[in-house]
């Protein structure tokens, strides 16, 4: 399964990890400096949760980020599926 939320679309981005050797200037060194850098991945804080959703009177689940947990809290679930299919997402 893809780590991408089905509500907001987060995936993973790239980015890198920085090495860092050297003494600080505060410690009278001559400066922190970047000595390597890794590729790495970000990856979204994805949860699978099994919904109830009353208009259809069954149980849901989805892929979601904590951030799409929050938006259904607000927005409600109806509203947030709602957005989806008009999208193309199935749910």
């Amino acid at each position: 399964m893809s780590k991408v939320c089905q509500v907001t679309g987060k995936k993973p981005v790239s980015g890198f990890k920085y090495a860092i050797r050297g003494i600080a200037k505060k410690k009278k060194g001559i400066g922190l400096k970047i000595t390597g850098k890794t590729k790495r991945r970000f990856l979204p804080n994805l949860a699978t949760k099994r919904l109830w959703f009353s208009e259809e009177n069954r149980f849901i689940r989805l892929s979601l980020s904590m951030a799409a947990l929050r938006t259904i809290d607000k927005l409600g679930l109806a509203a947030v599926v709602r957005d989806m299919r008009a999208r193309g997402v199935s749910v």
